[in-house]
């Protein structure tokens, strides 16, 4: 470092190049589906909450996964869309670390609850009469608490491995919030460590969970075929189809942002990407389990049907 650098105090998020026009209509168009996203898991949400008959482990976790959806969405999305709207594009080093810190925890959150969703489909196809006591409450809870609890360490990891970096200039992040990647990029020093600890995360909660989800999917299909009713094969296919379509659409994205080789655009491959699974995916979500999961679309009718009566 030499004397004439200064110490970033805010950075400039430079979104998306596109006119001014083309900004308004993103912002219009990422508005809605925002707003999708948000009614679409907060239904979700209310139908788990107000059916008993989903008062089961499944759609406990499917709750789960409805929250970090819509924190995912709440941490990136309302700051890209004031800057479609304004020309001072910028965000405070604190609040820039902050997000940061949220968008990880969130990502590493949901990769584990979905393996403990799989894990769930799993004991329910291939151990049904022991399927109560595995899958007790108290298991449920304590595999929830874990998910949590290691996806904000990770992320806290993260952000003190940034902390420790200095960051005197430039201050552009070519991105539309404060992904890690691109804040890296900023730094005054050596990003070595950074780089390792975040391949090693990718090893740990992408590639580990991805491969347990597929072994338990595996040994899933296997019991399915061995079901002898054809109704009891559509259930456990709907069932598990849709958990298999979200896992498709999360980790495929993120592996190939984090771990696989980067085009001649890392850039703005790297936006759309995570446009994808911080907007699209959120939003993906609640209407894959809907549209493909019988009980889900049972319970919307019922509470229809009591409103009606009411």
């Amino acid at each position: 470092m030499t004397e004439n650098q200064t110490w970033v105090t805010e950075f400039i998020l430079l979104g998306f190049p596109v006119s001014p026009k083309m900004q308004m209509l993103l912002c219009g168009l990422f508005s809605l589906f925002f707003a999708f996203t948000l009614l679409g898991n907060g239904v979700i949400m209310g139908l788990i909450w107000l059916d008993s008959r989903l008062h089961t482990p499944m759609y406990f976790f499917l709750s789960h996964l409805a929250i970090v959806d819509m924190s995912y969405a709440s941490n990136n999305v309302p700051k890209m869309l004031a800057n479609l709207l304004n020309e001072r594009k910028t965000i405070s080093f604190v609040p820039c670390v902050l997000q940061t810190f949220l968008y990880m925890a969130f990502a590493h959150t949901e990769c584990l609850i979905l393996v403990m969703m799989s894990y769930d489909r799993y004991v329910a196809i291939c151990h049904p009469l022991h399927y109560s006591v595995i899958m007790s409450w108290r298991v449920c809870t304590l595999q929830a608490v874990t998910s949590w609890a290691c996806g904000s360490l990770l992320a806290l990891v993260h952000v003190i491995l940034i902390l420790r970096l200095p960051f005197c200039g430039p201050h552009e992040i070519n991105h539309f919030f404060c992904e890690i990647l691109s804040v890296l990029k900023l730094a005054c020093a050596d990003t070595w460590l950074n780089q390792v600890v975040i391949f090693a995360a990718c090893v740990f909660i992408l590639v580990g969970p991805l491969t347990l989800v597929l072994v338990s999917y595996t040994r899933i299909l296997v019991a399915i075929l061995r079901i002898q009713s054809g109704d009891g094969r559509r259930k456990a296919f709907s069932t598990c189809s849709s958990h298999l379509c979200v896992v498709g659409l999360f980790f495929g994205s993120a592996i190939v942002t984090y771990m696989a080789p980067k085009s001649r655009h890392p850039e703005e491959q790297q936006k759309i990407l995570s446009l994808f699974y911080s907007l699209f995916n959120p939003m993906l979500n609640p209407l894959i389990y809907s549209l493909r999961n019988a009980e889900v679309k049972g319970a919307l009718r019922r509470v229809k049907w009591k409103q009606r009566s009411m």
